[in-house]
């Protein structure tokens, strides 16, 4: 292949992965349609996929191979960039919401519905990750607005409106990290780079149903070997998508029961149906040779044709709510005998409503000498009409950090969705500011707030670029992550301040002033008097505990009065102490002194009752209460 031409930078490449045969398209944008110059299809040997998902990497990358080589050696170009479509069968789609406070009234910029809508996104994978133990990857596929507000107010549109908070709910469409893992390594393993990714139903639905059309409520089935793929149109855009595990497999399988014979020959049985009219001859399992009846067969097909019909139908309705104005069935099992007549009575439609895809492919494809009105390459034809006839520069490759980035293209993609495609969450472009510390202070409810994210780089072919920068083909991107800002601290040390003498409990226990505060925690002081100044030399007065306020000196020649006192039980002995001069009661707090506790050093939890009941140390004390001040 060393004397083959380069690819070119308009020439589309497409490979549909099935899961009985690879097929490959190979064409250029002509104008307004794609022009298709060649087609390759060849079938697995054995089975490597199964519904629709890659089984055997290697066997399937050997086989994209054979394709792609068989097209290059014809053409003789190195064919090296490849577009794909992943299958519909792990669609997950999950609502988020996400909700941005603005510090003032102002107007709403793309810049900001952007953060809006990358939250309401990321909130959606959250959703789906319920298991927080197994956490699995999730690519965005696409996701729809489904309501914003602004100030509670439900909106169409935010930009240029005025506002302190705005709202957005989304439906967004994610596919497992395994399932575009799998079709990345089998790509790989046929020497080819992804330069895009789509969805199967979307392509499908690009070849069969033009965006002219979608104005009306329109369905698009793709019938495969593994799967059914289904799309729904309405309003000028792809509004739903969904999928059946029933497909052509079943009726082969019947086939294998009914007639004795190998997945294989059940296939060429299958085929052979509307080319013979009489006998089908095969061989069986045991080797004898059998000459099938056409209309045994036709019997036999009966039962699995009614369960995909209904499938089809049931998938339909549970997606529109109602059945469709038409519906397109395409993919290879669209070609059964009766299928389409049997989908339009499960759906109660008109027959001449439901048709086999093919006739509106001229108005996005065409060759000089290839006949593609073949409903098996809508998938095929459709992903590269959506590369092809999305092209906007001399490549259609995006570079995300110097790798290439996985893309689901389907129209305008911005750097938030490039992001969100490549498993990027709303922290890693927005940041997480850090979590505030909340704490009570005897009785005051203070919040201490965490430190503010280092926003995340984002460059685009070199130069600065904003979430709501608009991508195209060969752009390169450079993107560091924000770092979320740390969490607030305090010490008990650091919430009291330099000044403050005494001690305090944190939750009902004396604490440490070096403890660490933690979420929650109750603080209640006990304060001293500051250490007096002393002179030079002399050792300082030790601070004393302001407990209660000292009786006034009597007045010379004056009797001196007893004072009156207040009786306590403490730990089972009597406490005697003096009224306090204002007529404030003693706390709890005040007999911890007596208590013979060692207070500097602790290593157990103190524990406060009063008449048998647990209180705090700020509780109030009345006559002749039982106090108990005790380690726990």
């Amino acid at each position: 292949m060393a004397d083959m031409k380069a690819q070119d930078k308009d020439l589309i490449f497409a490979l549909d992965i099935g899961t009985r045969s690879v097929v490959g398209v190979v064409g250029r944008p002509v104008g307004d349609r794609l022009k298709v110059i060649d087609v390759e299809m060849a079938e697995h040997g054995k089975r490597a996929m199964m519904d629709g998902q890659i089984d055997d990497i290697r066997q399937v990358g050997g086989l994209a191979k054979t394709v792609t080589d068989r097209l290059a050696g014809r053409l003789g170009v190195r064919l090296e960039r490849v577009c794909v479509a992943a299958a519909g069968r792990a669609l997950r789609t999950q609502k988020g919401s996400f909700t941005l406070e603005l510090p003032e009234e102002q107007s709403i910029d793309a810049e900001q519905i952007s953060r809006l809508e990358a939250g309401a996104v990321s909130a959606a994978e959250e959703a789906l990750q319920s298991d927080g133990s197994d956490r699995r990857q999730m690519f965005l596929v696409g996701y729809t607005v489904a309501q914003y507000r602004l100030d509670n107010y439900p909106m169409t549109n935010l930009q240029y409106h005025t506002g302190r908070k705005a709202e957005a709910d989304v439906v967004a469409t994610f596919l497992p990290g395994e399932v575009v893992e799998s079709l990345y390594a089998a790509m790989r393993a046929a020497g080819l780079q992804v330069a895009s990714m789509t969805l199967e139903p979307i392509a499908a639905m690009n070849a069969a149903i033009p965006a002219e059309l979608r104005l009306l409520n329109l369905a698009m089935v793709d019938i495969g070997a593994g799967t059914t793929d289904i799309a729904l149109c309405r309003d000028g855009s792809v509004v739903g998508y969904t999928m059946a595990t029933v497909a052509g497999d079943e009726v082969t399988e019947a086939i294998m029961r009914a007639f004795l014979v190998d997945f294989k020959t059940a296939e060429e049985i299958k085929r052979s149906i509307g080319e013979s009219d009489e006998l089908i001859r095969c061989r069986n399992i045991l080797g004898q040779e059998e000459r099938v009846a056409v209309s045994e067969v036709i019997q036999t097909i009966q039962e699995p044709m009614d369960k995909l019909a209904d499938a089809i139908a049931k998938q339909i309705l549970g997606v529109n709510g109602t059945p469709p104005s038409a519906v397109f069935l395409a993919g290879g099992g669209s070609k059964l005998s009766g299928l389409r007549e049997k989908v339009a009575t499960q759906l109660e439609m008109d027959e001449k409503r439901v048709a086999i895809a093919g006739n509106n492919f001229a108005l996005s494809v065409f060759s000089d000498s290839l006949e593609l009105e073949k409903p098996e390459y809508a998938t095929p034809l459709g992903i590269a009409i959506s590369a092809g006839l999305g092209l906007l520069s001399d490549s259609y490759v995006v570079i995300l950090n110097g790798q290439t980035a996985k893309l689901f293209r389907n129209g305008v993609l911005t750097l938030r969705d490039i992001l969100l495609m490549n498993g990027y969450s709303y922290a890693d472009m927005v940041g997480k500011t850090g979590k505030s510390l909340n704490v009570n202070l005897d009785g005051k409810r203070l919040v201490f707030r965490g430190e503010p994210a280092v926003p995340a780089v984002l460059r685009v072919n070199g130069e600065e670029a904003t979430l709501s920068s608009v991508i195209h083909a060969g752009d390169e991107i450079s993107f560091i992550p924000a770092r979320p800002g740390e969490d607030a601290h305090r010490t008990l040390a650091e919430l009291l301040g330099e000044n403050f003498y005494g001690k305090a409990m944190v939750n009902n226990a004396i604490a440490p002033m070096d403890r660490p505060l933690a979420q929650g925690d109750v603080v209640l002081t006990l304060r001293q008097a500051a250490p007096s100044p002393s002179r030079p030399g002399a050792p300082a007065a030790p601070a004393q505990p302001v407990y209660a306020s000292a009786p006034a000196a009597p007045a010379p020649n004056q009797p001196v009065p007893r004072p009156s006192e207040v009786h306590f039980s403490l730990n089972g002995k009597s406490l005697d102490l003096p009224r306090k001069e204002d007529g404030s009661p003693y706390y709890l707090m005040d007999l911890l002194e007596y208590s013979g506790i060692d207070f500097e050093h602790l290593d157990r939890t103190v524990r406060l009752e009063v008449n048998g009941v647990e209180r705090g140390f700020q509780y109030a004390l009345k006559e002749q209460d039982s106090v108990t001040i005790t380690l726990t």
